[in-house]
Order: C-alpha cells, then structure tokens, then sequence
C-alpha cells in the first residue's frame, strides 16, 4: 500500500531495486490470491520469485515475518533515523524564530528568507523523492530548510496574529499522530486498496481546489474564493488535518510492510522523509485554522 508522500507513492521503498517488498507481498491463503489482493503484484508465474524474503513459510499461507539476516530495517531504525529529521527540522526552527524577527523593521527580511528556505527544501524534497537510494543528507538539508521555513511562519502568526498557536499547533499535531498510531494499532483503521484509492481521489480533489483558489487569489486579489479564510477556511483546514491522518495510516501501513518484508535498513531514511512530510501537512493546517479563528475575534 502505497502513500500521498512522494517518497513513497514512488518509489515504493526499494522495489525497484530488487528488494520487491511491495510487489509481491502475500496475501494469507497462498500464491493464488497474491496479483489480485496487491495492486503492486507482478504477474510473473512466481509470485513469491518478486520478493527473495517471502521464500520461507509464506507459500503455506503463513503471515509475513522480517528476515533474521542483518542490514534489513528495523522499527528502531525508522524511530532512531524520524527523531533525527525531526530533531532537524525542531532546531532549525527555533534558530529561525529566534534569529529572524518579524516586528515591523525586521518581517519583509524574515518572511523572505522563509520562504526562499521552503523553496530550497521543495527542491530538495523534489530531488530526493526522484532518486532511487535514500540520500540522509539531501533528507537532513530538506528538514533544516523546512524548518527555517516553519519557525518564521509560526513565528508570525504566534507574534502577530495568535499568541500561543504554535504550541497549540505542535500539541495538535501530536495528538492528531498518536490517535492514529493507536487507532491502526489497534485495527480500527483498515489501510486496504479502497481506502487508498479513497485518500488519493480526496487529497488529490483537495489539492486542486486549493490550487484553484490560489490562483484566484494571485490574479484577482484578496482572498480568492474565500476557501482558505473564515468560516470555509476553517472548513477545509479540518478536511485538511483529516487528510493528513489518513495519509499517517497509509505511512505507518507502508512502513510495517517494509519491516516485515526485510526492506533495507537505508530505507528507514525514506521512511523518516515520509512521516516529516505528513507531520509538517498537518502541523500547517492546524497553524492556518488557530489563524483563521483568531483573526476572525
């Protein structure tokens, strides 16, 4: 099952590399169901001949289970290598909101140094979602420059706006991943293909229609078509904040098929990437909705 995130919407971990983990992962009930029960299947007569870790015990229908050899990823390796990127963007962040002031004097120099820091970390993010191996420096370069980005807005609407959104934005966003985290846990939350195909047609209307808007905004002036302030900002902040729980489910689902099918450890850096770029998702929803309902007061 495959994710929003570019990382692994396209590459899939290594399956390109022949590791296969998601081409041929089996259904329990043996090869016969395999091609029709994972979108990602190949149909070869093989199916177990895509995936060297599915060799043993899964023909009989057996659950898959991590290969004991060394060098595959490990849910210590994806926790270890996610703290760093975050631990990254964190820093980043809080140099930004100290160093970059955005009183009166000081906010046109700091809003632009933010957002050329974004633009540097969309390409980086570009850069790294196209190669096929994991690279920890372009992933660590694209956190630090998000996080440049990140601590001058937070530290607009914090300042200027809505005092404490911030925090109550982080708080949200860690709430937001530990609901979900326990929720697919605990198997209320069924990652399959038709709620994928369900996530991507809504993220992608979603992602268009704000495109729309921005458009409108840019060439006509003001608000656009007011989806993204007042009452309809609000709106679509929360289908926003939704969209990016839903995009945690299809992370941690592909993160779980990664381990159990014997990924590389490398990959735990793609995996990192993917769960920083769902976290900042839902990080700037919640700052854009606290905005919207303060300067609403």
């Amino acid at each position: 099952m495959r994710s929003r995130n570019p990382v692994f919407s396209r590459r899939g971990f290594s399956r390109d590399n022949g590791y296969a983990g998601f081409n041929a992962a089996p259904q329990a009930g043996g090869p016969a169901v395999v091609t029709q029960g994972n979108p990602y299947a190949q149909p070869t007569g093989n199916p177990y001949a895509q995936n060297p870790y599915a060799q043993q015990g899964l023909q009989q229908g057996a659950p898959p289970q991590a290969p004991a050899t060394t060098g595959r990823m490990t849910m210590d390796d994806v926790v270890l290598r996610t703290a760093s990127t975050l631990g990254t963007l964190i820093v980043t962040a809080a140099l930004a909101w100290a160093l970059l002031p955005v009183d009166d004097a000081h906010i046109s120099r700091s809003y632009g140094i933010g957002i050329g820091a974004a633009l540097v970390g969309m390409v980086l993010a570009f850069v790294q979602s196209f190669k096929r191996t994991a690279s920890p420096a372009l992933i660590l370069s694209y956190a630090a420059f998000e996080g440049v980005f990140l601590g001058v807005v937070s530290s607009v609407v914090d300042n200027r706006i809505a005092s404490g959104a911030a925090m109550q934005a982080v708080i949200g966003t860690m709430a937001v991943f530990a609901a979900v985290l326990i929720a697919y846990k605990a198997g209320w939350i069924r990652v399959n293909r038709r709620f994928y195909g369900f996530v991507m047609a809504a993220a992608l209307g979603f992602v268009l229609l704000m495109m729309v808007n921005m458009l409108f905004a840019v060439f006509g002036g003001g608000d656009g078509l007011g989806f993204r302030s007042g009452g309809l900002g609000i709106f679509f902040g929360v289908i926003g904040v939704i969209l990016g729980a839903c995009f945690l489910a299809l992370d941690f689902k592909q993160v779980e098929d990664g381990i159990a099918y014997g990924a590389p450890r490398q990959e735990a850096w793609l995996a990192a990437f993917g769960l920083t770029l769902t976290l900042v998702w839902i990080y700037m929803e919640f700052l854009r909705i606290l905005a919207i309902l303060n300067s609403n007061d």
